[in-house]
């Protein structure tokens, strides 16, 4: 989708305080490196799955400062004209490189990485976090419950809870590259290709004299849709009965045998078990039964161990706002500068050891097992180093470095790809369906071990021996 609004001015004030100071003290052509990474995986999963590139792309295509932005500025007596002038041609004239949409991602290895001079690269800051945290969010839940579903069509149903219209509409394209199979969401479908769906609420049944009246008239209008609402009286006595009764006169005289209920509320588990017994008494044995109400990843495999039968479930609240831990802690950090052509490298320290960063410009590799395909590990080297597939490789872990494995029979294949060079884009955008089935094709690549809910099997991130000298010799040095 092509940026319509401008969202240039949808950052921290101190990126324009910094880079007004940074013209200031000459620093603008500065060419700087800037890692975008997390820390932890929501949910204390095993991993999470990266979203919202093709958002950040739109925008730093359209990146630029309108009048009225300049007007603002200079009201606020802090910007000096020189700076203002500069702002008025402005646009991103870096290089990019991210993780593709869809891939697993673990904490502390660089998803985005920024070449850019000092103010460009620090201007994008907040949407570049906006965009990939939310996402990332959004699409990691989807992702944990369409595990939970074994299969099992999962819709996201939550627009009407989202933080926001954003979080609604992108929220839907997040659940999307997860693996849900559409949304509630119109206007996703509308702006991104989310396949939109529904049939009725409620309220359709209380409009009618009565409930059979209404599930007949729904069956009449859409006969090669009728998904019927069975919960708004009782299930059991008057919603399942009315339901295959319309379906009896209505659809079966035409031949169509493709329909379905849906249970809002209740004992899931007991009564699609009771359900799927009257349907195929009935001869209803396509019929699809679906559920919703507050459902999440721990409450669809509770509800599947108790023989729950349900062929699709619609997720609402907890998906699109990721309520067990609605937040995605990626940071944006500078990792190097360039000075006389010459990279020098950067490290922020902390006591908090989970703060200290990487130094550096970096590249990671996925390191994949040759005989079985699954993800091993991922390793983080300089820019310039290589990885020979043919000499063996032993990685150790850096937060517990007598932690070492040496691989043999290996393929090192580079994480993030090149999206702009120049500031020209230089990335072929996949298609939302195609990113579907990249984050499905890569999540298979874990190991199951790696993908538990609870306890996950922690996945190594390690550091080339380069890379780890290099941010030794800082930490003693600062």
């Amino acid at each position: 989708m092509k940026a319509e609004q401008n969202l240039t001015m949808l950052c921290d004030f101190y990126e324009l305080t910094m880079g007004n100071g940074y013209f200031q003290a000459g620093y603008q052509d500065r060419i700087t490196y800037f890692d975008m990474f997390f820390r932890d995986v929501p949910d204390r999963g095993g991993f999470a799955v990266c979203a919202g590139l093709d958002q950040l792309i739109d925008y730093l295509q359209n990146l630029h400062f309108d009048r009225e932005d300049i007007a603002y500025l200079r009201s606020r007596n802090l910007f000096s004209e020189e700076f203002l002038e500069y702002l008025q041609n402005f646009r991103f004239t870096g290089d990019l490189w991210a993780v593709p949409e869809g891939t697993p991602i673990f904490p502390r290895e660089p998803v985005i990485t920024v070449r850019a001079p000092a103010i460009e690269a620090q201007l994008i800051e907040t949407f570049l976090l906006l965009t990939i945290n939310h996402q990332s969010l959004i699409a990691t839940k989807a992702n944990r419950i369409v595990r939970a579903a074994q299969g099992r069509t999962v819709l996201e149903f939550g627009s009407r809870r989202a933080q926001g219209i954003d979080g609604a509409i992108s929220g839907a394209r997040a659940a999307f590259i997860g693996g849900c199979g559409g949304t509630a969401c119109t206007i996703s479908d509308q702006l991104y290709g989310v396949p939109a769906g529904g049939t009725m609420a409620h309220s359709w049944v209380q409009m009618f004299g009565s409930q059979y009246e209404a599930f007949k008239t729904y069956c009449e209008i859409y006969p090669n849709n009728a998904t019927l609402l069975v919960d708004t009286y009782n299930v059991l006595k008057s919603g399942v009965p009315d339901a295959i009764r319309a379906f009896n006169e209505v659809l079966k005289p035409r031949g169509i045998t493709k329909c379905g209920i849906r249970l809002d509320s209740g004992d899931m588990a007991y009564l699609t078990r009771e359900a799927r017994k009257m349907l195929d008494g009935a001869g209803w044995t396509g019929c699809q039964i679906s559920a919703s109400n507050s459902l999440d990843e721990y409450i669809i495999q509770d509800l599947l161990r108790q023989g729950a039968q349900i062929d699709l479930f619609g997720v609402g609240e907890r998906m699109i706002t990721a309520s067990s831990q609605p937040v995605f802690g990626g940071v944006y950090k500078l990792a190097a500068v360039e000075k006389d052509g010459e990279i020098l490298p950067k490290i922020k320290v902390s006591e908090n050891l989970d703060k200290i960063t990487t130094p550096h410009f970096k590249r990671t590799y996925r390191i994949f097992d040759r005989a079985t395909g699954k993800a091993e590990a991922d390793y983080i080297t300089l820019h310039n180093e290589t990885v020979d597939e043919t000499k063996p490789l032993e990685l150790f872990d850096p937060q517990a470095t007598w932690k070492r494995k040496t691989y043999t029979d290996f393929i090192a294949k580079p994480l993030q790809v090149p999206v702009f060079r120049g500031g020209e884009l230089v990335y072929d955008r996949p298609l939302l369906p195609e990113i579907q089935r990249y984050c499905k094709e890569q999540v298979e690549t874990l190991w199951d071990e790696v993908k538990r809910f609870e306890n996950p099997h922690g996945y190594y991130v390690d550091l080339s021996q380069q890379l780890w000298d290099i941010k030794q010799a800082l930490l003693r040095q600062n």
